[in-house]
């Protein structure tokens, strides 16, 4: 016997019972439900890996993609948090994750996003679809992520013509000087500006500086726990420095390609400015500060009773390019040291948590120590720590990183299960690191580190690089691993590739298509809807710190910390 059963919502009791009739037949159950396997199929098959390691491939052929889409884009709710709002920075970065697989709804996500945009350059914190109420607050980093997400796009679409589409502002009273936020519906304004226009706009509403020379933090910057280090007006973030480097110098790449020389000079010269302020305000000796408070007293510093070291600025020191390499070389060394707890398989946003000292960030504090944000494992955090060790080229530190933070090494066993007590095979927010609860999973589904774990696993570690039609690679594998094949879709045309590990110690990368020798380091792209064979044979690359040189093989230095541990 088949038996169907059908769920269904309509606009009244006629399209009820219609629905209801065409779905109760099997027949048409089953093609409905071939058309959802048809769907998924093509969404989650538009990168397949094949690798020597099966949680990687359980991870990147499915899981990843189908929670940033189907929870973070579409749904955005879960279990430990029901929401249903658009969060400004969180869904542009969950998008970002899509440029293989749907870069559509990353575009889609573009314009909306820019549509939630004051005139004032500052943006929704995060609203509610569809009416469009939400809060306007004093965070710091929200808008930029729309140019930094924008640039992402277009340089790896080559669709130019997001950026000329035509989007109004918001209006609405500016958040006064003492309110942390307000909850309000704004108007739309009579303004309407292209994305590029609503891009500038943000990154010019977060040139302001406090007495450091680095940028203010407001209410709060990624972590938004941190509430109170700039409550005043006047408190400093060095995460967010390098963050905006890293986005005044891709952004003023962008603007050149539009002959836009005056914001391409602004922007760049902002850029090397702020890289020389860092250096000057913000390196504490063994790694670099979390940020300033109001009365000028540090965060993120050996001075710090708590919260003495910070992986955001070190991760970031590296990815954004900003940081002086040796530094930022040492800085990773006492992440190592200090923030990796490998018998609890996590990785420490910072330590020690906030407990008992005269340190009022904000709310953070209010977390039991070495939950969550409070010095736990917050795992967006601890991807962007594998991510900038395989940005140097530290191939093992790498993988030991993502190894530890993967999910599904968390419940190997019955004992490992029971003790981190979350789903599997997706990822958790975050993981607990205090006794007698070290390794146990915080709330899952809902989170951002899915997409930015489906970038490590793609773009840190097996080097994927789409720039339009042409697909590079600058992996940074195991030593173990022999090789492993990608099926990349381009269109309605499958590249089969094999890249190869160690095969080819030569200066120059060797791309081999259909058994030819391709010119150049890159796969090019074409969309004449046949099967090809390809394989790559990755060179060596040169070394440096930065995102330009994921491949690079520098060995991170000895420091006293990291040989004590």
């Amino acid at each position: 016997r088949d038996v169907v059963f059908v769920i269904g919502a309509a606009d009244d009791e006629h399209q009820a019972r219609h629905l209801a009739q065409r779905f109760r037949d099997p027949s048409g159950a089953q093609r409905a439900l071939e058309q959802v396997w048809g769907h998924w199929g093509r969404l989650l098959g538009a990168v397949h890996v094949e690798t020597p390691d099966p949680a990687t491939n359980f991870l990147a052929n499915g899981w990843l993609v189908y929670q940033t889409v189907a929870c973070r884009m579409w749904a955005r709710t879960g279990f430990y948090q029901s929401g249903g709002a658009y969060g400004f920075r969180d869904q542009l970065q969950d998008a970002a994750a899509l440029v293989h697989a749907a870069p559509g709804l990353l575009r889609e996500h573009l314009l909306r996003a820019a549509a939630r945009q004051f005139r004032e350059g500052d943006v929704q914190h995060w609203w509610h679809p569809p009416v469009g109420r939400g809060v306007r607050t004093h965070f710091s980093d929200d808008f930029l992520w729309l140019p930094a997400v924008a640039c992402r796009y277009v340089a790896a679409t080559g669709d130019t013509g997001v950026l000329d589409e035509r989007v109004p502002f918001l209006t609405g009273r500016p958040v006064r000087p003492e309110e942390e936020a307000y909850y309000d519906l704004p108007g739309v304004s009579d303004d309407v500006g292209t994305l590029y226009e609503h891009c500038r706009r943000a990154i010019d509403n977060g040139l302001r500086f406090g007495a450091h020379g680095l940028p203010l933090i407001g209410c709060g910057d990624w972590n938004d726990g941190m509430n109170r280090v700039g409550e005043h007006g006047k408190g400093e973030s060095v995460w967010l420095a390098f963050f905006l480097y890293d986005v005044l110098t891709t952004f003023a790449a962008l603007a050149r390609t539009r002959n836009d020389g005056e914001t391409a000079d602004r922007f760049a010269a902002a850029a090397d400015d702020l890289r020389g302020r860092v250096e000057d305000e913000a390196w504490d000796g063994e790694w670099y500060r979390r940020a300033y408070f109001d009365d000028g007293r540090p965060l993120g510093s050996t001075s710090s009773a708590e919260c003495q070291i910070d992986s955001l600025p070190q991760s970031w020191a590296v990815l954004s390019g900003a940081g002086d390499p040796e530094r930022a070389r040492l800085a990773m060394a006492n992440v190592n040291a200090r923030l990796v707890d490998r018998g609890g398989k996590l990785i420490r946003l910072f330590d020690p948590p906030f407990d008992k000292s005269d340190l009022n960030p904000g709310y953070i504090k209010g977390y039991v120590p070495g939950v969550r944000e409070n010095g736990g494992q917050y795992t967006h955090a601890a991807i962007w720590t594998a991510m900038a060790f395989a940005a140097l080229g530290e191939r093992e530190h790498a993988w030991e990183m993502y190894s530890l933070i993967n999910p599904i090494g968390h419940a190997a066993t019955p004992a490992a299960a029971a003790l981190y007590r979350a789903e599997p095979y997706v990822v958790a927010a975050d993981v607990y690191g205090v006794a007698p609860h070290t390794g146990r999973g915080g709330w899952t589904w809902y989170t951002g580190s899915a997409g930015w774990m489906y970038r490590l696993i793609t773009e840190s570690i097996l080097g994927l690089r789409l720039s339009v039609d042409r697909l590079r690679f600058e992996p940074c594998l195991p030593a173990a691993w022999p090789s492993y094949t990608v099926h990349y879709r381009y269109r309605e045309t499958v590249y089969h590739i094999v890249v190869h590990n160690h095969a080819d110690r030569g200066e120059a990368t060797r791309v081999v298509v259909d058994g030819t020798d391709q010119p150049g380091d890159a796969v090019h792209l074409v969309d004449d809807r046949r099967d090809h064979r390809v394989d790559v044979f990755p060179g060596v690359q040169r070394e440096a710190t930065g995102r330009n040189t994921p491949g690079s093989r520098r060995a991170l230095p000895a420091t006293p910390m990291a040989a004590e541990a």
